[in-house]
């Protein structure tokens, strides 16, 4: 009985102990009035390569897109950016122009034209010259088309790869998205 007598007297206090601790008013809960202003990223980040590729990448396909659309392509534009003189691992985006396929017909069932976009840039990667360059002869998984472009930047080496259209097309479009780049990696 004298337990409960006891308990009944400090609940009290234990609830207010505990709404002082979650009160939103507490100073280690205030929020100043006016949001503080914040940067998109420290200049740390922005010399970060991978940091400028995905800031430059975007603008690179949308170049990319329009040189395509100039010569009546469709298909699949992909950019990346490979640190170092070994791909040994690579940052890479993708933009769909049309069509992320070819039709299939009776006779041909159709193309993937993302999984060539990439071929051509797997195939650059491992090569560091543009792809279908002949210096070796292609491998499983590679075609060694003509369509992708490759240079080497201050950081790393910077690959761009377009499918969907004629091999020197494929090339213009690539060669266009990599001058988004000049200079900056």
């Amino acid at each position: 009985m004298l337990l409960r007598s006891r308990s009944r007297k400090l609940l009290p206090a234990i609830f207010t102990l505990a709404a002082l601790l979650v009160s939103p008013t507490s100073p280690a809960q205030d929020k100043p009035e006016t949001p503080m202003p914040t940067t998109k990223s420290s200049p740390a980040e922005a010399s970060d390569p991978n940091t400028v590729f995905n800031h430059l990448a975007d603008k690179a396909l949308l170049v990319m897109k329009k040189r395509a659309e100039e010569l009546n392509m469709k298909g699949v534009a992909v950019v990346a950016y490979v640190p170092g003189d070994n791909a040994n691992s690579w940052t890479s985006k993708m933009l769909v122009v049309g069509n992320m396929t070819s039709h299939s017909s009776t006779n041909d069932p159709g193309s993937n034209l993302l999984a060539i976009a990439y071929s051509k840039a797997s195939e650059m990667a491992d090569t560091l010259k543009p792809s279908g360059s002949g210096v070796r002869p292609p491998m499983k998984g590679e075609f060694g088309w003509q369509g992708g472009w490759i240079i080497q930047g201050k950081t790393g080496h910077i690959i761009a790869a377009f499918s969907g259209g004629k091999s020197e097309d494929d090339v213009k479009a690539s060669k266009a998205g990599l001058e988004v780049f000049a200079g900056a990696l």
